[in-house]
């Protein structure tokens, strides 16, 4: 799988470019601001239909515009996907070979993709929101059952959160969402769980590569479920859940602990090393689709060699280049770094100079 061609019309600072790329490694070079990571994520709309760092589509066309287009031409098994998506005046137009889906959602997994970002050091720190928003992104893509559980369990609850700032005392229908809620959330959990099984020695295993340490890193599965009947939680819930008007127990509460030697690595980890740690989870995550789709995802590296020191760029740059990895685009502010990892290449490169959203293929 990889991009051959890309067209972008007023998307965010980026007005006109058209743009051809190598099927294994692009670099992108430029001062922040300039406009990489914008090209980057547009790349990122053409996979999963929704910007990386903008839910509001809106937020992501050019000032004083009123669209944005992005079209690119996509290599699957040798045959050739023209992806199109335009939004203006709030439409969101997504084609794939000049016919329009109905519903985005079935779109996900075709063009399988990774993004690494210095966004991703959210995971760590934020609210268990942002490591469950990640996870379902990541099994949203494979899973459409997953999908259609967690859309409905989503529905459900809103129905049950509604009700509850309705009433005082438990009901028939009550009831009958709880049902629902715990067949959905069952599917969930079980699947949840089933993937952090499975990535939990592959994750070990490329932090380690990467890092070329020694430290014990883990993800665990933080459920509700784990010890509990969902039913008999809700029942004993639901006196709290009336006074809080929401329901406070379920899967829509799960989390990822992150540890690093025992601990949680927000509070112990280095930045190097809490920054080494989201890249071997992405790394996994790409190990993960390849393995689901037999296709190597597009992985976009966007400025990630800040916060690593030369040990563990090397080291990184030494994995991703390799045989099991396909199409590459990185971005980085250094070009002097960037001039010694391309020594350091084999593979055919092509390379980029970014600048108030031009983008210019040089020699």
């Amino acid at each position: 799988m990889y991009l051959k061609k890309l067209s972008i019309s007023n998307f965010k600072n980026i007005e006109q470019t058209n743009l051809e790329f190598s099927q294994n490694m692009n670099c992108l070079v430029g001062n922040n601001g300039e406009g990489k990571t914008n090209l980057l994520d547009a790349i990122y709309y053409l996979s999963v239909t929704k910007s990386f760092f903008n839910s509001a589509d809106r937020q992501n066309i050019k000032h004083d515009e009123n669209y944005f287009i992005i079209q690119g031409s996509f290599v699957r098994n040798e045959n050739e996907e023209k992806i199109y998506c335009g939004v203006q005046n709030g439409e969101k137009i997504f084609k794939r070979n000049d016919k329009q889906y109905s519903r985005f959602a079935d779109h996900l997994g075709l063009i399988p993709l990774v993004m690494i970002s210095p966004t991703d050091i959210s995971l760590i720190n934020d609210s268990g929101e942002e490591r469950r928003r990640y996870l379902n992104s990541v099994m949203s893509q494979l899973d459409i059952v997953y999908l259609d559980s967690l859309v409905k369990y989503n529905r459900v609850l809103m129905q049950r959160n509604k009700l509850l700032k309705q009433i005082k005392e438990k009901n028939d229908v009550i009831a009958v969402l709880d049902e629902q809620l715990n067949e959905y959330a069952q599917t969930i959990y079980q699947k949840r769980k089933q993937f952090l099984e499975e990535i939990q020695s592959y994750f070990t295993q490329v932090y380690r590569q990467v890092s070329n340490d020694n430290e014990q890193v883990s993800i665990t599965y933080k459920s509700d479920l784990n010890e509990n009947n969902f039913i008999d939680l809700l029942k004993c819930s639901f006196e709290k859940d009336c006074i809080m008007q929401h329901t406070t127990t379920g899967i829509h509460r799960d989390d990822i602990i992150m540890r690093m030697n025992g601990y949680n690595i927000k509070k112990t980890g280095s930045q190097g090393q809490q920054k080494t740690f989201l890249i071997a989870l992405k790394l996994t995550q790409f190990n993960f689709f390849k393995q689901q789709t037999g296709i190597s995802p597009i992985l976009l590296l966007d400025d990630i060699f800040d916060k690593l020191d030369l040990h563990r760029v090397q080291h990184l740059i030494s994995l991703v280049a390799g045989n099991d990895f396909g199409q590459i685009f990185i971005t980085d502010s250094n070009k002097t770094r960037l001039d010694k990892i391309l020594e350091q290449q084999k593979n055919s490169f092509s390379l980029f100079n970014v600048e108030k959203g031009q983008i210019i293929k040089t020699e």
